[in-house]
């Protein structure tokens, strides 16, 4: 017991948030972006307390994973195997190759665009978002290859800041008042849109913070050595600075849509958005912007090159491979990076989704955007199942307020999920 306390006393103030960092540099994307300034520009601030819903229904949904793999030694994929049925490891085997597909595609594709509107040396728009969306996609592989988990941990760090300082000293310039702001961050309404006030609101919401991407964080608390209950605080501080992080990125976001006039969509919206504010912050301030929504973009693409084949890998070992290869491919938690299902994994998202660029990026976003709102109320239900019963995990055990907020996420999401399908 002394060891432990003495343990706990250890890891600095970096260390305990890393883990959330990259849970806000990964769950920040292309569309993340596109959908927070389209609904500023359209909607105004008075959407802003969307924002904040959206970020703490992920935070309730991270933390539940968390104190799961925490209290069991278990991933959240091995206890859905033991507790729901293998069927369910099978069913999410295809759905995680046509998300990775898609967002993959959506990534590289905006990867692209963004450099263009950065080193315009092409005249083709499409030809430069060809080029710079292979590049990007290779160099994120190779940083992934070759630097590890604590390279990458030290790259996103750094991209974090990056979008983070650019876009929100951005939207504090161009601010259109700080009591428009407080309200639409704590009056909820929504402005009427062509009738789509409310669809944007709702894809707003969805948007923040990722979808498959949440399941990663369990991969990264076990690469940081995190195990036992006697964590779950740290992981609580960490999921909440991770979720405001990314709940200010995207109020910064609206507001700074909120002051402009833009029609484009997908990744093209954003140079838009960044050419309307040359206006008012000048090139250095389109340049700026830029600089930091290429960030948020090229940090998601990192996050989901180096995080996504955890879920394959522990997919194979649970569902694939004989008994023998299960005991060589992981230690608790925590999946061997340099074994042949993560690697081929990788190498497979960061190549077949190339296939994307020759497609509208509209279109990669409308799908992934219909794949990815099917996810969420699935995760709630899996967390109400696994977490809601003691002898499986203990003290731990869902908290009536955590159901209420659990069965709410299932509701509004579960509702989104079957909007956009029929849509």
């Amino acid at each position: 017991m002394e060891d432990d306390t003495i343990q706990r006393k250890k890891p600095g103030i970096l260390k305990i948030i890393g883990p959330g960092i990259l849970i806000a540099a990964t769950g920040v994307g292309a569309g993340d972006l596109s959908s927070a300034g389209f609904a500023g520009s359209h909607l105004g601030t008075a959407i802003l307390w969307a924002v904040l819903v959206g970020a703490f229904f992920k935070f309730v949904l991270t933390e539940g994973l968390a104190r799961w793999q925490l209290a069991t030694g278990q991933t959240l994929l091995e206890g859905t195997e033991r507790h729901l049925g293998r069927i369910v490891g099978w069913l999410f085997l295809p759905y995680l190759l046509i998300w990775s597909f898609y967002v993959g595609s959506a990534l590289i594709s905006a990867s692209g665009v963004a450099l263009h509107a950065l080193i315009p040396v092409f005249e083709d728009p499409v030809t430069a978002k060809i080029f710079f969306g292979i590049i990007s996609s290779l160099v994120g592989l190779i940083l992934v290859l070759r630097g590890g988990f604590k390279l990458f941990e030290k790259i996103m760090g750094a991209c974090i800041g990056v979008m983070f300082v650019t876009v929100v000293v951005s939207a504090i310039v161009v601010m259109p008042g700080p009591v428009e702001v407080l309200k639409g961050l704590f009056i909820p309404s929504i402005p009427d849109f062509e009738g789509q006030g409310v669809a944007w609101t709702v894809a707003l919401m969805g948007g923040v913070g990722g979808t498959v991407t949440v399941l990663c964080y369990g991969y990264w608390i076990a690469e940081e050595g995190r195990s036992g209950l006697g964590n779950l605080s740290i992981c609580r501080v960490d999921l909440g600075v991770g979720y405001a992080m990314i709940a200010i990125f995207g109020i910064a976001l609206v507001i700074i849509g909120s002051t402009v006039t833009i029609e484009g969509s997908g990744a093209r919206l954003i140079v838009e958005l960044a050419n309307s504010l040359e206006s008012s912050l000048g090139p250095i301030g389109r340049w700026i912007f830029l600089i930091g929504a290429f960030g948020a973009i090229f940090s998601s693409l990192l996050g989901v090159w180096q995080a996504v084949p955890y879920l394959f890998a522990d997919i194979w070992r649970l569902f694939l491979s004989r008994p023998s290869v299960q005991v060589d491919e992981i230690k608790g938690v925590l999946i061997n990076t340099q074994s042949l299902p993560y690697r081929a994994y990788l190498f497979g998202l960061a190549f077949i989704p190339m296939l994307g660029l020759f497609f509208q990026f509209r279109e990669l976003q409308k799908v992934n955007a219909i794949i990815g709102a099917a996810f969420i109320p699935i995760l709630a239900v899996v967390l109400l199942i696994l977490n809601g019963r003691s002898s499986w995990v203990g003290k731990t055990k869902n908290h009536p307020l955590t159901v209420v907020v659990l069965v709410s996420t299932l509701v509004f999401f579960g509702w989104t999920a079957w909007t956009r399908w029929v849509a």
